[in-house]
């Protein structure tokens, strides 16, 4: 048994040294890719029939069809139907065509097959009178999207001609879109690796939102209570403080864990709303600022984590701190003993526990990490964003790391590009909203589809008709009554 999980715990090599880099590097960002794309075709279906002038023209043209209208809208559905199934399974119609080619050839008219359907249904169904609906649809889509990526990444016409004027807060302006999705991603990276370190030991820790708390709580007093210290004793400081805070708030589940059996969801759950309630009572009380709402004191200038650029980019200090400490828990967990013996009790604790590990110990040690970066998660904030601390801070940075950890796949790397995607995703929305009048919900949809999709990757392998490699590593996340 323990050299069967053994084998789960290492990765197989042999099948992957035949392969290129590049066949590789292919093999991982394709299903992620393709999730995503599905995700933003399926989201802008959504955005296209949430809007109220594409519904109106939609009504208005439906209103109008006569007998031959519905015929050509029958055949229109025929075409699509038909289009569909030959791409799906070319190779079939093609051997009763009495058609001799490889599958290469098969999956190119697959290819030509699905661009030729999406152009007849198109026409016929400009022809049919749909063309303003279409038209009025492809503008939504296009605008959303537009103001998406101009509100996370920028008009890259603004950063050129910013550029080439050499006026700095020209500059300044051009690249806050992209310093804010890089701020807002920051959190997303500590607290998705939180849980995604939780979920290498078998522990499903929802507590991150609590820990989070926790952790801006203990930083913020360091921050504001110590003063006459230099900054490079300061800030270290403060972001241990608030590692510790979240750290001993992910102890406590843990050691109910390993020592009593007691499940830690519903320990991490009762913990985050006593971290709320806490938070609130010292928000209110001793650690308020006088005379002002529940908040509490500015920390010290020497606690502030440095900013990287003048204003108004708020790009700091922090960002660099979580993608070394993702570069830490990748070599914690894939290079250290203690990391191979997480996994391995997160893989099979029957047969850890068979191979002498100290599974108690794993699990306190993976919870207090856990807790720790959820921690360092709250302490960014304050350090590097807020530089005080209100009443439901987060915006839920603590709940959607488990997303996070999910999109990853619980490994640091994915992890750090989930966080850069959300990040993005978050800090574009807004401007989504302004421009194109599209609700911000939508952007909530689109993460819920991606996830969904990642979530799913044997959707993505039957839509796009993609064969599953060999299986790699295996993480299992224990239930209910293990």
């Amino acid at each position: 048994m323990a050299e069967s999980v053994l084998r789960e715990v290492i990765p197989p090599v042999t099948e992957a040294r035949h392969r290129s880099l590049w066949q590789r590097a292919w093999e991982a960002i394709q299903l992620p890719a393709l999730a995503l794309l599905t995700a933003f075709l399926v989201g802008g279906f959504i955005i296209a029939l949430s809007d109220f002038k594409v519904l109106e023209a939609l009504a208005d043209t439906t209103s109008r069809l006569n007998a031959i209208g519905y015929i050509l809208l029958v055949m229109t559905v025929a075409v699509l139907v038909g289009g569909t199934a030959f791409s799906r399974r070319p190779e079939i119609i093609l051997s009763r065509l009495r058609f001799v080619g490889n599958v290469g050839q098969a999956r190119w008219f697959g290819v030509v097959s699905a661009v030729l359907t999406i152009g007849a249904v198109i026409g016929l169904l400009v022809v049919i009178g749909f063309g303003p609906v279409l038209w009025l649809a492809w503008n939504a889509v296009t605008s959303a999207y537009g103001a998406l990526l101009e509100g996370s990444l920028g008009n890259p016409l603004q950063i050129v001609a910013a550029l080439s004027s050499g006026d700095a807060r020209a500059i300044g302006l051009a690249f806050y879109p992209i310093s804010e999705s890089l701020v807002a991603s920051t959190p997303y990276i500590f607290a998705g690796l939180a849980v995604a370190l939780g979920f290498r030991c078998g522990l499903f820790n929802i507590g991150a939102e609590g820990q989070l708390f926790i952790g801006a709580l203990t930083s913020v007093f360091v921050g504001y209570a110590i003063t006459g210290l230099p900054a490079v004793v300061h800030i270290p400081l403060a972001l241990g403080a608030g590692a510790l805070g979240g750290a001993i708030w992910g102890l406590v589940p843990g050691l109910l864990k390993a020592r009593v059996g007691a499940h830690e969801v519903i320990n991490t759950i009762m913990m985050n709303y006593i971290a709320f309630r806490l938070s609130e009572w010292l928000l209110n009380g001793p650690m308020k600022r006088p005379g002002a709402v529940p908040v509490s004191p500015f920390i010290a200038e020497s606690a502030q984590l440095p900013r990287l650029f003048p204003d108004p980019i708020r790009f700091h200090l922090g960002f660099f701190i979580a993608l070394g400490v993702a570069a830490f828990i990748w070599w914690f967990l894939f290079k250290s003993r203690w990391g191979f013996e997480i996994r391995t009790v997160g893989a099979n604790p029957n047969a850890a526990r068979y191979a002498g590990m100290n599974i108690a110990f794993n699990i306190i040690l993976a919870m207090c990490m856990s807790g720790a970066l959820a921690g360092l998660a709250g302490a960014n904030e304050v350090l590097g964003v807020n530089y005080n601390l209100a009443n439901a801070f987060s915006s839920g940075y603590g709940f959607d790391s488990i997303a996070l950890a999910l999109l990853g796949r619980s490994h640091p790397l994915g992890v750090v590009l989930a966080g850069l995607l959300f990040g993005t995703l978050r800090s574009g929305g807004t401007r989504m909203q302004n421009v194109a009048q599209i609700p911000i919900d939508i952007i909530i949809v689109i993460q819920a589809l991606v996830i969904a999709f990642m979530a799913a990757p044997a959707i993505i392998r039957a839509i796009y008709r993609i064969v599953k490699p060999g299986e790699g590593e295996v993480v299992f996340t224990r239930g209910w009554g293990r």
